[in-house]
């Protein structure tokens, strides 16, 4: 399993392993250059369907709808780019019903660009998806058409890799900039009472790091590493900024042909800075029409987090064959202990096992534009059978690869984030098939003093699992599933917790070469303890798609 030396500047581990993002870059150049080919799949489509919604609980209203849509799914792997795009626009029509007219663009990209070969690369990703709001911040992917509570995030990112050698000393360095924004309903449902939801509404995120190192032998028999990196996100609700510096030497000492232990020693200066509210002549901080906070420009900047000082990790690096790579480290960051790591398992050229543990401080768009990063640029989204909703997650050669417990909560505090991701996926013939799971816990960062102080020391869990299905079924047809559910448990409120559970199956039969036929079925559940009722519907639809 080849791994480069790429420094990810928005996470410390980067300094001593690849990050995924680069991993799979590099790998994709080397199989092109490797085969002299390129591989181009485009397949452009329109759709026409007819909907049915069925609400099943609390209350047994019928609503119909039309739908039309237009999207293209590709994927090019070539000796000097790659990448794959999934995207789709989709116009809703209601019957008399207003709240039923939408238009919606979703779908992931992911790719890479080679300027210099086998030197410098420029890389960049995108996202939107439609999620539900809830009262306590958390959001659902996926909601239904014309829910009150539907907000749409966007995020995007790019920026270029340097990858050379110096003699014996291997060279990176990167630089990335990235964009995320949250379009949010004006007013979320709330019990009678209760405290508006502050929302996250965008933020940039601006990273840049380097490292120089040599490999064991070279010329050495121990490998020794230099590297550091700058990271900044500036978050527009309440003019939140995070900024975090470091600076730190490695070492990688092998102690057996697959076997190295690692470790680290550094300083690393981490802050948390944000203004307060506008306030009212009674106090009470002023809400804006967008439904979120104003923000006080003319108040000075008050520091939420800031810990600075000697940062270390020790671990382990064990690659016994190409299909199978771990790293787990353990030290002090954030003032606190800390534990990251990574295991990818390829049992056969079929199916793939991938874990990884992570530990940050960022805010939302900054830990989604991270997660974009990581993503493969070889893949095919995985789509809501019924709706043509991107689901959060991605299947590949690697795995599958979901956003789910990212995409958990759009509070704009900023937080630490720490948590698990696992996934497997597997090819058997005509069908590919995969799951991930995952846990995250966000404990939230907050100024005294502001109006986001309440939120200090807050914690957020996430619990989520991903199910897709995909099969050939002869020349003539297809079937598609996907099964989900997510729980969010919320400190912000004594009935916080959010349970969405749902699953769909959609059936293709070709009528022509490019015309084919298309039925969908769906059930969705929703448990939130920060409504009055929760719900569930039975959805089904009847449609054509054209190929192009």
């Amino acid at each position: 399993m080849k791994r480069s030396h790429f420094l990810s500047a928005s996470a410390l581990a980067a300094i001593a392993c690849a990050t995924p993002a680069m991993a799979q870059q590099t790998a994709s150049e080397d199989a092109a250059e490797g085969r002299g080919d390129r591989r181009a799949t485009i397949a452009p489509y329109i759709e026409a369907s007819q909907v049915l919604v069925a609400e099943i609980s609390p209350g047994d209203d019928v609503v119909t709808y039309s739908q039309v849509a237009a999207g293209i799914d590709a994927s090019v792997t070539g000796r000097n780019n790659g990448g794959s795009i999934s995207l789709r626009y989709e116009r809703n029509f209601g019957y008399g019903d207003d709240a039923l007219d939408s238009d919606t663009v979703s779908g992931v990209a992911r790719g890479y660009a080679t300027v210099v070969p086998r030197a410098l690369t420029v890389e960049g990703g995108a996202m939107a998806a439609r999620t539900r709001v809830d009262g306590n911040g958390g959001t659902t992917i996926n909601p239904r058409v014309g829910d009150d509570s539907e907000s749409r995030i966007y995020s995007a990112y790019a920026g270029p890799n340097l990858h050379t050698r110096a003699g014996d000393v291997e060279v990176n360095a990167n630089y990335r900039i990235g964009y995320t924004r949250v379009e949010a309903p004006d007013a979320i449902a709330l019990e009678p009472g209760q405290d508006p939801v502050d929302v996250f509404d965008d933020s940039l995120v601006q990273s840049a790091g380097f490292h120089l190192g040599t490999k064991p032998g070279e010329p050495l028999p121990i490998g020794l590493g230099v590297g550091g990196g700058w990271v900044q996100e500036d978050v527009s609700n309440l003019d939140q900024r995070v900024r975090d510096r470091f600076v730190r030497g490695d070492v990688q000492v092998p102690v057996g042909r697959n076997l190295a232990l690692v470790g680290g020693v550094g300083y690393e200066d981490v802050e948390v800075s944000s203004r307060d509210a506008v306030r009212d002549a009674d106090g009470n901080p002023v809400i804006g029409d967008d439904g979120r906070l104003v923000t006080d420009k003319s108040a000075p900047r008050q520091i939420a987090y800031d810990v600075s000082g000697l940062i270390w990790d020790v671990g382990v690096m064990w690659r016994p064959s190409t299909r199978t790579a771990l790293e787990a480290h353990v030290g002090r960051r954030y003032d606190s202990t800390t534990y990251y790591g990574t295991f990818a398992w390829a049992p056969d050229a079929r199916s793939n096992v991938n874990v990884a543990v992570y530990d940050t401080v960022s805010g939302f768009g900054g830990l989604l534009n991270n997660a974009l990063a990581n993503l493969p640029t070889e893949f095919s989204a995985a789509r809501n059978a019924l709706s043509g909703d991107f689901t959060g997650c991605v299947g590949s050669d690697e795995g599958a690869n979901c956003l789910g417990g990212i995409l958990g909560s759009v509070r704009s505090s900023v937080f630490r984030s720490r948590g698990v991701a696992a996934s497997y996926g597997v090819q058997m013939g005509r069908i590919g098939t995969g799951v991930g799971a995952g846990y995250q816990r966000r404990k939230f960062i907050a100024a005294p003093g502001t109006v986001l102080a309440d939120a200090d020391g807050v914690v957020d869990e996430a619990y989520w699992v991903n199910y897709y299905l995909d099969a050939q079924l002869g020349r003539n047809a297809s079937f598609a599933g996907n099964v989900y559910a997510n729980w969010i448990k919320s400190g912000f409120s004594a009935e916080g917790d959010v349970f969405a559970l749902g699953a769909s199956a959609a059936y293709r039969r070709s009528i022509t070469d490019r015309l084919s036929a298309r039925a969908a079925v769906a059930i969705d559940h929703l448990d939130s303890e920060a409504t009055i009722e929760n719900y569930t519907s039975a959805s089904a639809l009847l449609g054509l798609r054209y190929d192009f």
